[in-house]
Formats: C-alpha cells, structure tokens, sequence
C-alpha cells in the first residue's frame, strides 16, 4: 500500500491530503458525523462515541496525538527512553494555570494567550535542566530518571501548602479568547469544538516542524544516535547535543499540550497528572510504530479513541462493558504481543524495520559447517 501511495502522482498525493484535513476539521459537527455508521437490522452501527461528547473525545484525543508526536521525538527519534513525559506536560498547564488563574497564590492574572509562550519555554528549559545530568546515563537509567522527575513534580503538585495547591487545585483559569461570529466567545464550557480545531491546528504545525527536523541534519544524527551512540560518537557526532535537542523539543512539545488543555479544564489538580498517563502515552508511541511520525498519530488516537468508542459497542450488543476502566490491561497486553510479533509497531518506519529485520537475523543462531 505504501508502494502504490508513494507512485501516485504528487497532486494526487497533494489532493488526498488536503481532503483529509478537511475531513478532520469537519468531524466534530452533527450534521456530518451523525451519518458515519451503518445500519444492522434495528440497530445503527455508528463509528462515533454514542456515550459520550464526541467533540469532546476528539479534543482528548488529539492531546493524546500531540503528545504521542512530541515524545515519538525523544523514543523513536533519538532512542532515549522517557517514562517521565507527563511531567513536562504537568509544567505547561500548572505554568498557565499560575500565571493565568485569579485563585493562584501568585496573583498575576495575565492573559491565557501571554501565558502560553512561557509555559512551552518553562517545559523546554526544564528538559534542558533534566536533560544535561541524566542524558549521560543509557537506558534503564535514564527510564528511571525520568519516571522520578514525573514523580516529584505529581508529589510537589499533591501538597496542599504548596503553590500549587495540592487537590484543591487551581480553578478560574480563563479560555483562550477570541469571539464568534455572534459576538460571544468561540471558547467556552458546553461546547469542545473549538479546542478540537485548536488542537488539530497545532497538531499539523508541530508535525510540519518534527518533519523538516527529522528530514534535517539534526534528524539524521538523532538515528545515528539511536541506532549505535558510540559508532556515532566516534564518528564526530557529538551525541550529547542532539541528545539534549530531543530532550528539549520535546518537552515543550508536552508544555504547549499542556497549556491548551489547563485552558479548557479551566481547572487543574494533581490528580490530572499520573503516572499511568505516562505509560500510556510510551505505549501508544510503541504501538503506532516509534520513530515514524505517522505510527505516533496512529498509535495516540487508537489508544485514546478506541476504548472511548467500545463503550457504545457494548450499549449495541446488550453488555454493559466501559472498556474505558480497562484501559491499561488491555494496552499492557497489546504492548507485549506487540513485542513478541511486531516490535517495529502497526506503522513502522522503514529504517526501523530494518533494523528489526537485523537483529532477528542476528539472533538466529548460524548453522554449523559438518567438520570434514
């Protein structure tokens, strides 16, 4: 398939893509999404969210898809592992949420929209600061690291003396602003539209950006590093740099997901912040293919949308099943049969494919020459 779409000729290609970014800033409207399903005797089978928002589904996952692009950087590009990535993401939404919210210990009250650059810049200078002591150190290391960071900044968030206000939280933080065509603000309670188009437009400019970068000089040292550090190094790649740059890049990728997401909740706990959210960001980067910006995409929307969407499947079969509380288990499974039979993920990246190939070549043991 991917053959045929990469013979296509470009304004073909063009076309196609164009249609479907139509379709996505489409989607959330009734008009259209109501007719997306099929009927099976009395029953309609609809590929949209029937027990819940479905605007609202698409706005958490197309955080989910942010997220999983931003920390595709970190894992698939440069092969750090990060289990800490929601820490980031916890610094762009408390860094608006303080600066924004009339209940904020630190009375600024600014306006949403100034807030935004400096929560993404307090989410990259804090990738740096983790980054430049803990990028020395490969693998399992690193992997903790980062999960105590997360941690810390979960516990610190929890205290209720603290800034942040334990689980009472940060309430009033204002919406993005602008106005419709009415005159009331586009940004509100009742209606998640507008995030969604938000989110979907930051997504198609970070995947611009993540693109031209791993397209660049940078991009081909992040997969030298990734494949072997020390045949990079040796070779006059100074590792550590590149290393630090993925690190950074995407840690504000986090802090800008972040940002929006306080700007809709208009209230933010520590609760909002756990571990296992970073888990399964981790494990929609892996399912989707590491280290291809389209496995990400795939990968973060599946494991958003999917159980969102299951629950009304069992409203249609007569079982009363919220395979959203089973999230976690049925992943954790996914992630292992996916290691055992296709660890490149559903879209792998070709060069990562490859890579695969190698080394299940190289663990299969040679057969030995009869001794004559």
């Amino acid at each position: 398939m991917k053959a045929r779409w990469s013979h296509l000729p470009k304004q073909v290609r063009w076309a196609a893509l164009a249609a479907l970014v139509v379709f996505l800033y489409i989607l959330p409207n009734r008009w259209f999404y109501e007719y997306l399903g099929f009927p099976i005797g009395s029953e309609y089978f609809a590929f949209y969210t029937t027990r819940s928002d479905f605007a609202g589904v698409l706005f958490d996952t197309a955080v989910f898809v942010l997220l999983a692009v931003g920390l595709n950087v970190v894992v698939g590009f440069a092969g750090l592992l990060d289990l800490g990535y929601f820490g980031f993401y916890a610094l762009g939404a408390y860094t608006v949420a303080l600066l924004t919210s009339p209940e904020s210990r630190l009375g600024t009250e600014w306006p949403w929209l100034a807030a935004v650059p400096l929560a993404v810049m307090v989410a990259m200078i804090s990738g740096v600061l983790l980054g430049g002591p803990t990028l020395r150190v490969r693998g399992d290391y690193l992997a903790i690291v980062t999960l105590g960071f997360a941690e810390m900044i979960r516990l610190y968030a929890a205290r209720n003396e603290g800034v942040l206000q334990g689980q009472r939280g940060i309430p009033d933080i204002p919406h993005p602003p602008g106005t419709g065509a009415d005159g009331k603000p586009l940004f509100g309670v009742v209606d998640a539209k507008p995030y969604y188009w938000l989110m979907l437009t930051l997504i198609l400019v970070v995947i611009l950006l993540v693109r031209n970068l791993a397209n660049s000089r940078v991009g081909r040292a992040w997969i030298a590093v990734r494949e072997d550090e020390d045949a990079a190094e040796i070779m006059g790649v100074p590792t550590f740099k590149y290393k630090l740059w993925a690190f950074a890049i995407g840690a504000a990728v986090a802090g800008l997901t972040g940002a929006v997401f306080a700007g809709k909740q208009t209230f933010i706990n520590s609760d909002q912040f756990l571990l296992e959210s970073s888990i399964l960001v981790l494990a929609a980067v892996i399912l989707g293919g590491a280290g291809n910006i389209k496995g990400a995409i795939v990968g973060g929307a599946l494991t958003w949308y999917l159980p969102e969407w299951l629950r009304g499947v069992g409203d249609l079969v007569g079982v009363e099943f919220d395979a959203a509380e089973y999230r976690i288990l049925v992943f954790g499974l996914v992630i292992i049969v996916m290691m055992i039979f296709r660890p490149q993920g559903l879209v792998p990246n070709r060069r990562r494919a490859a890579e695969f190939a190698d080394r299940r070549k190289e663990a299969v043991p040679q057969e030995t020459v009869p001794s004559e």
